[in-house]
Parts: structure tokens; C-alpha cells; sequence
């Protein structure tokens, strides 16, 4: 074969892996949020078992201010973002009656920084300064200013702070491109957390908030609007999800009134579905023709949605094979690994596991041991589900039918951010230091 011919293949193939973060390099890594299948999976990784703080820690690295997103991993760098406060302290500049719904008022300005590290040794590789300025809202006493997770192909770095804005960075740093949205007001002014999702040239962001919510899509490369739909929505929290079905990427967004699929390319709603509870934080999974998306406020609900041949209203109907009403997840987002869906119940200790296709209990709701309130989302690798509680407590359990405890390992920090899997690491967010576990790369 010419060896132009084979130039040319490789670099269509290079381009391929960059836009789809499911094919390629990326199941190798934790490209965004949940990983490279949307469902809290590392299809190729394999961390290790057991921990603590002096054994199997690759490195601990303190990180500056805070945030609740999830490190991302790409090659030989993880990124990350946080919130850091500056200057001298204003008085509360934002506080919604003090004490009010838990929420914490704003006394200082923030710094909005994105950082990238060597994943063998945890140095800062650079470190950037997109925004500062002072929030026009607290949020809730769990939350943090830098909530949603950022998201790369490889090629580019995308950070997403909400109302301070997004940002595309080169793997070296450098801003290429920037875009505002507006301002978010959210419900009981209990700050922002849903992440953007990316598929192929294409960043999608849900923006329900107390104002006019609506959908977005924009093109990774230079910020460009795509469309934007209106949404009858108030606050919510989830994540969308990408999914291909009969040929057509559709972006699945859970809401308060509907949860709806959305054409990528037109924007065009393809179907909805009501039933859920207000105040929507876990975001969908999907998988092998079925998305799953649940709730956990003033009710408790789990649906399961059957893609194809979904059009218009599928409420109640054979589109809904079926729904659960109890121990459905609120904080965390369900995991969908090899065909058995588990989720947390509301953000506590009790963990289920179903058959994904059918509902039925394998074998159904189980308490776990040695773990408190969970925030973060279970990840899963090597018939393994991991599950890390607040309190830094990770519980790893075996992948099948009568689930065994195979190691409760500690970690002295706070964790509400959810673990990334990349080869035979795993990496942990806490408050104050993120965590390599494993070996090198």
C-alpha cells in the first residue's frame, strides 16, 4: 500500500478517535464525566484493590481552593479544576438568609483555574487562571463553585464553570476559545453542577435553572452555536448523556417535566417521557438499546426507556418496559456495567443491583458495610464496583450475582467527587488532595 495512502488512514482514523469519546484512545482513559462510555465504567482499566494512606498510593498532591468535579485523564495528564478564593475577605457578599436551606454565603472573590498534572508523578505540569470574579450565588453547604467536570478529546481541554462560563485549552494551557452563556439562578440558590457532554465535534450543556432553561450545542473547536432549544424546566442538576440509536446521536437530558431525547444534529426533540420528582441531580445511562434515568426527592422513581422506535410521548407506554419506586438514587448517578444496572438509594448506604433489561432484582437492594453517605457515582473496571463514600471510605465489591466485599480501604479526606479509572490506576478528588492509587503508567 502507498505510503501516502496509509498517511491518509492514519490520520483519519487519528480524527475518528478525537471526536468519539467511545472509540480509540479514549476507552483507554476518563475522557468526562462517567468515562468513555457515559455509564461509570473503564472498559480497559484494571486498578487496584486495596489501599491507604501508605500503601498503594502512587502520589498525593494538595490542590488549591475546591471543587466537586472529577479529575479527567488523557495520556500522561490529568485535569482538573477548582475554585480558589483570593483577595481579602468582603463580608458576605451572597447569602440567601443566613442559614437558609444550608446554603453557604460568598465572602471572597474566586480565582476559576483549570489544572493539568503528570499522572506518574502528580507535578503540575501548568496551572490557569480563566476567571475571576465574585459569584452571584453561594450554593449549597455539600457543593462547591467548581462543580462540573471538564472534558478533553485529546486534542483540546474543555472546562465548564456555569455562569463563569466555558473555556477550551489547548493540552499546553492555552485559552483558544471562551464563551459565556448567561447567569444561572438555581433553585433555593444551591449553585450549579451539571456537566457538559461531548460527541464528536459537538459540546452539549444543559442550562435548567429559575430563569428560561434551555439546551445548547456548540462546536468543540471553536465555540460556535450550533442551536440552543428553549426548555420548560426549572432546576436541575444532571449530566446528558450521548447516544447512538437506528443511526441518530441523540442527547438524553433528564428533567423535572420530562426527561427527552434530543437530535444532536438539529436539536429536534425525538421523544420524551414524564414521571420523575423534582430536583433531578443523577444523570441518565444507556446501553444496549435502553436508558435509564432516576430521581429521589418528594417521590422515588426509576425508569427504564426502550429507544428504539421511541417517538413523542412515550409516557406509559411499551417505550417504558418497566419502573421501580423504591431505593432509587438521588446524588450519585447510576452504573450500567455488563448489563446489570446498580444505583444508591437516595445518597445512602443501600446499594441495588438489577437486571437492566428486564428490572428484576440480581438480587436486588443490599446494605453495605463500613460505608455512610455517598455523593460521589460508583465506577466499575475488572468485575469490580467500587463505591466511595464522604468520608473517604471506599468499598469494593465483586462484580456478580451475590456481591462479596473484597476490600474497605480509608483515605484521610472528604470525597463528593466521583473516581476516574485509567489503566491500572484509579484517581481520588478529595477536598483538599487528589489521589493516584496504583502503580505508574
Amino acid at each position: 500500500m502507498p505510503r501516502t495512502t496509509l498517511a491518509i488512514i492514519f490520520l483519519l482514523l487519528s480524527v475518528a478517535w478525537a471526536q468519539d469519546p467511545k472509540s480509540g484512545d479514549a476507552v483507554r482513559y476518563w475522557p468526562q464525566w462517567r468515562g468513555p462510555l457515559g455509564t461509570g465504567v473503564g472498559p480497559e482499566a484494571d486498578p487496584p484493590v486495596d489501599w491507604s494512606e501508605s500503601r498503594n498510593v502512587l502520589w498525593k498532591k494538595a490542590l488549591p481552593g475546591l471543587g466537586h468535579s472529577t479529575p479527567i485523564v488523557w495520556g500522561n495528564r490529568i485535569y482538573v479544576t477548582a475554585a480558589v478564593p483570593v483577595g481579602e475577605a468582603l463580608g458576605p457578599i451572597y447569602d440567601d438568609a443566613p442559614g437558609s436551606h444550608g446554603n453557604l454565603p460568598v465572602t471572597r472573590r474566586q480565582a476559576f483555574v483549570v489544572l493539568a498534572l503528570d499522572r506518574g508523578s502528580g507535578d503540575v505540569v501548568w496551572e490557569r487562571t480563566v476567571r475571576t470574579s465574585i459569584p452571584h450565588e453561594g450554593g449549597h453547604y455539600t457543593s462547591s463553585l467548581a462543580s462540573a467536570s471538564p472534558l478533553t478529546d485529546g486534542r483540546r481541554v474543555l472546562a465548564y464553570f456555569g455562569s463563569q462560563g466555558i473555556y477550551c485549552l489547548s493540552p499546553d494551557g492555552e485559552v483558544q476559545w471562551k464563551k459565556q452563556l448567561g447567569v444561572m439562578s438555581t433553585k433555593h440558590g444551591h449553585g450549579e453542577g451539571s456537566s457538559p457532554v461531548l460527541h464528536g465535534k459537538t459540546l452539549v450543556v444543559n442550562w435548567d435553572h429559575e430563569g428560561q432553561s434551555f439546551v445548547v450545542a456548540l462546536d468543540k473547536r471553536t465555540g460556535k452555536e450550533h442551536w440552543k432549544i428553549p426548555r420548560d424546566e426549572v432546576t436541575s442538576w444532571a449530566t446528558p448523556i450521548a447516544v447512538e440509536q437506528d443511526g441518530v446521536v441523540q442527547v438524553i437530558v433528564a428533567g423535572t417535566s420530562r426527561v427527552r431525547g434530543y437530535d444532536l444534529e438539529t436539536g429536534e426533540v425525538i421523544w420524551e417521557c414524564g414521571g420523575l420528582a423534582a430536583n433531578i441531580v443523577a444523570s441518565p445511562v444507556a446501553g444496549d438499546g435502553m436508558a435509564f434515568v432516576g430521581s429521589s426527592y418528594e417521590k422515588r422513581v426509576l425508569l427504564a426507556i426502550r429507544l428504539d422506535g421511541a417517538r413523542g410521548d412515550v409516557t406509559g407506554t411499551d417505550r417504558v418496559p418497566w419502573t421501580r419506586r423504591r431505593t432509587t438514587p438521588y446524588v450519585p448517578s447510576p452504573l450500567l456495567y455488563d448489563g446489570i444496572l446498580y444505583f444508591l438509594a437516595h445518597y445512602q448506604s443501600v446499594l441495588t443491583r438489577v437486571e437492566a433489561r428486564t428490572g428484576q432484582d440480581r438480587p436486588g437492594p443490599m446494605r453495605l458495610g463500613g460505608i455512610g453517605n455517598v455523593y460521589a457515582s460508583p465506577v466499575a473496571a475488572s468485575g469490580r464496583v467500587y463505591v466511595t463514600d464522604l468520608k473517604g471510605t471506599t468499598l469494593v465489591l465483586s462484580h456478580e450475582e451475590a456481591p462479596r466485599a473484597l476490600a474497605v480501604n480509608q483515605l484521610e479526606d472528604r470525597f463528593s467527587a466521583s473516581v476516574a479509572l485509567a489503566g491500572r490506576q484509579l484517581f481520588l478528588r478529595g477536598e483538599k488532595n487528589l489521589y493516584a492509587i496504583g502503580a505508574a503508567p
